[in-house]
C-alpha cells in the first residue's frame, strides 16, 4: 500500500491533519486494525522465509543474473541522475518540483556531462555539492535525498563503459598519443581512491542508505504527518475504489509501509527483494496516476535497479543470522 512518494508534487496544499486524530480513526476501526496487524504479520513472515525462498532454482539463478549486471552499475547510475537533471533544468526547478529554482544550465551541464561519461567523477562531485548548498536554504530538496546516494555512488564507481572517460582512458595508455604524452594517468580520481581505501564494494551501502533515510523521511513527512494533503490525494484518485479501506488507512499503511521499506533497506534485510518490490509499486504507480510527475521520480527507479544488481553488500543485517541467534539451541 505505497501511494505516490511525493504527495506534494501531486495535491494541492490542504488543511492540518494531526496524526493523532489520524491514527484515532485507524484505530477506532476494528477492519482497520486486524488489517494493519495483518499486514505486519505477512511482512515479518516474508522476512523469515527470505533465506528459504532465495534457496529455489528460479530465484537463485535470478540472483546470480542480476549480480552479472554489475559491469554496467555506472552506466545505470549515470543515467539515473543524468537524465533527470536535463529534465529539471529545462523544466524550470532544482532537482525536484517542490524547489521552483531556475538552474537550467548548471542542471543540463551536470546532465550532459555525466550522461556522456566525461570528468564524470568531478561531475557527480560538483552535483552534490550544489544539492548540498541548496539544501539549507531550500528544506524541501530533502525530498529528493536519493540524489546524495547517486552523486556518492557515481564518485565511487567513475564512468565505467560506454563513456568518454573510458575513451580517454584508452588513448592514455596507446603509444603515440598526444594524451599518453601528457601522462594524465597520474591524476586519476580512482588511484586516489584506492589509495584511501575506499572502493567500489560500497555503492550498495551508500544507496542503501540514502534511499531508506529518503523512504522513512518521505512516509513520515509526506504521509503521517501530513494526513491532510495524503487525505486529499486519496480522494483525488479515488483510491479508496481500488482498495477498498477507509482512506484514513489509506494514509497510515502508506506511510508506515515506506517506513519499513526504509528500515529494511538500511538494515540491507532481503534488498533485492524490497528494491525490487519498491520498483512495482514506483510502476504501478505512474499507471494509476496520470499527472505524476515521472521525471521527478526516475532516480528513484534507477537507484533500486541499482539495490537489485548489488544487493546488500557490506554492512548488512542477515536474516539467517538473526533468526539463528534467536532461535533455542537444542
Amino acid at each position: 500500500m505505497i501511494f505516490p512518494l511525493h504527495v506534494r508534487y501531486v495535491a494541492p496544499a490542504e488543511a492540518a491533519r494531526e496524526f493523532v486524530n489520524l491514527l484515532d480513526d485507524v484505530l477506532a476501526d476494528p477492519v482497520a486494525v486486524v488489517l494493519l496487524a495483518g499486514g505486519a504479520v505477512a511482512g515479518l513472515v516474508g522476512l523469515l522465509l527470505a533465506p528459504r525462498l532465495s534457496e529455489f532454482p528460479d530465484i537463485r539463478v535470478a540472483r546470480e543474473t542480476l549480480a552479472s549486471y554489475r559491469p554496467y552499475l555506472p552506466w545505470m547510475v549515470r543515467l539515473s541522475l543524468g537524465l533527470p537533471l536535463v529534465g529539471a533544468g529545462f523544466a524550470g526547478y532544482f532537482i525536484t518540483p517542490a524547489v521552483p529554482i531556475p538552474a537550467r544550465i548548471l542542471q543540463v551541464g551536470l546532465g550532459f556531462l555525466l550522461l556522456f561519461g566525461l570528468a564524470t567523477r568531478l561531475t557527480a562531485a560538483a552535483g552534490l555539492l550544489a544539492y548540498l548548498v541548496v539544501l539549507p536554504f531550500q528544506p524541501p530538496l530533502f525530498l529528493a535525498f536519493e540524489y546524495v546516494g547517486g552523486f556518492l555512488a557515481i564518485i565511487l564507481l567513475g564512468a565505467g563503459q560506454p563513456s568518454a572517460d573510458g575513451m580517454v582512458r584508452r588513448l592514455a595508455v596507446t603509444d603515440g598519443t598526444l594524451v599518453r604524452r601528457l601522462d594524465l594517468q597520474r591524476y586519476r580520481p580512482d588511484a586516489l581512491l584506492n589509495s584511501v581505501g575506499v572502493s567500489g564494494s560500497l555503492v550498495g551501502p551508500v544507496v542503501r542508505a540514502t534511499l531508506g533515510v529518503n523512504f522513512i523521511y518521505l512516509g513520515l513527512t509526506q504521509k503521517l504527518l501530513n494526513g491532510g494533503q495524503a487525505l486529499a490525494v486519496v480522494a483525488k484518485y479515488d483510491l479508496t475504489s481500488v482498495v477498498p479501506v477507509s482512506a484514513e488507512l489509506w494514509v497510515v499503511g502508506a506511510g508506515l509501509a515506506e517506513m519499513a521499506v526504509g528500515v529494511l533497506l538500511i538494515a540491507g534485510v532481503a534488498t533485492r527483494g524490497v528494491a525490487a518490490v519498491a520498483f512495482v509499486l514506483f510502476t504501478l504507480t505512474l499507471f494509476g496516476l496520470p499527472d505524476d510527475p515521472v521525471l521527478a521520480h526516475i532516480s528513484l527507479f534507477g537507484l533500486a535497479s541499482v539495490l537489485m544488481v548489488t544487493g546488500s553488500g557490506p554492512f548488512a543485517v542477515s536474516v539467517s543470522s538473526v533468526t539463528q541467534r534467536l532461535s533455542p539451541t537444542t
